[in-house]
């Protein structure tokens, strides 16, 4: 028997969960630059109805969103190798590095946050692809080890349960959305995760499983009445299993839909899971021709009527983000790329059809 999906547990009486009123558009996480108090600043005023915590990768090793999750584990830590970010016994400069970046971004959201009310969306990294990014102390994968992998959910899931009980406690008057980053998800279910050596990889892994683990780790903010997003940028993405283990919303690069997806996303959207859609180009290279905002959202219009799904739903179903995150951007066009989000989602809820 399937598990319901977040919108079908969202008001048994054990469990209350309010609908949430999202915001007409969002970024997906990560910004240019080192200065947080500068990207917090343009986070809340650019989407005054959905501000984010944004993510700096380019101050190094710690604030990119594999070193700033393995910062949120209990008495799990990471250290940075040549090949990436392995398991260390003892938290080292790298985890504290982490964990300092994060309160510094933490301190400046709440600083251009103050008194705000509505949804407010904090990023992390899920449990697979923090297996497939995260090496044993051998240097293969987490993902590689079922028992480490399960050590890791449930570390991350106590780290993301204080996380959000911080950020709750900074912006009382949040509806706090968390996102989970699962840009390998696609690929650890196809089985196409490398190992150590790059001869082989790594087993696919069974459905049910990660499922079930995606599952336990977004029960820490279900739990406080809280929904859960995924987002991945990589094609093939999992809908239908992301609802099954309690999405209330999945983020993807619009671009990369194929009609293979279309069916999943009419059944989503009829189930309620809101679709936080990347048409906003996230690079100026990719920007060439997207100024209109009209033209921005053309594509989601027509996926609209070619689903046979209502018009006047459009607006209220889908939330307009970049493409992917922006850190790859010079600032200049990050901010520009937030401010066309925000026209883009006002030319979606001004012309539906």
């Amino acid at each position: 028997m399937n598990e319901p999906t977040y919108e079908q547990l969202r008001d048994t009486p054990d469990k209350p969960r309010a609908k949430v009123n999202w915001g007409p558009a969002t970024a997906v996480g990560s910004m240019p630059g080192e200065d947080a108090r500068e990207s917090a600043k343009s986070a809340a005023g650019s989407f005054e109805d959905f501000p984010f915590l944004p993510e700096l990768p380019a101050r190094g090793p710690g604030a990119d969103m594999i070193g700033r999750s393995i910062g949120m584990l209990v008495e799990m830590y990471g250290h940075v190798e040549p090949s990436g970010w392995r398991i260390s016994d003892r938290p080292g400069r790298d985890t504290r590095r982490a964990r300092s970046w994060l309160g510094e971004d933490l301190d400046a959201l709440e600083e251009f946050t103050q008194g705000y009310t509505g949804p407010l969306k904090v990023q992390a990294v899920g449990p697979w692809t923090l297996a497939a990014s995260l090496e044993l102390r051998n240097g293969q994968a987490v993902l590689g080890d079922p028992g480490a992998v399960r050590d890791l959910a449930g570390s991350l899931a106590e780290g993301l349960r204080a996380h959000l009980a911080d950020v709750r406690r900074r912006v009382p008057g949040a509806d706090v959305v968390l996102q989970l980053d699962e840009p390998s998800l696609t690929y650890v279910l196809r089985g196409e995760v490398r190992t150590a050596s790059g001869y082989r990889t790594h087993r696919s892994v069974d459905r049910q499983v990660v499922e079930g683990t995606l599952r336990d780790v977004m029960a820490v903010n279900h739990d406080a009445g809280g929904p859960v997003i995924v987002h991945s940028c990589a094609p093939d993405v999992p809908f239908a299993l992301l609802r099954r283990a309690g999405a209330a919303g999945i983020s993807f690069d619009f671009s990369l839909l194929t009609e293979r997806d279309e069916e999943t996303i009419g059944e989503a959207v009829e189930g309620g899971t809101q679709l936080f859609a990347g048409v906003v180009a996230s690079t100026e290279a990719a920007s060439a021709g997207l100024s209109d905002p009209a033209d921005i959202v053309m594509g989601v219009r027509t996926l609209w009527r070619r689903l046979g799904l209502t018009p006047g739903t459009l607006a209220e179903s889908v939330v307009i983000t970049p493409s992917c995150g922006l850190a790859g951007a010079s600032p200049a066009y990050a901010r520009a790329a937030l401010a066309q989000c925000v026209r883009a989602a006002r030319s979606l809820a001004d012309n539906p059809e």
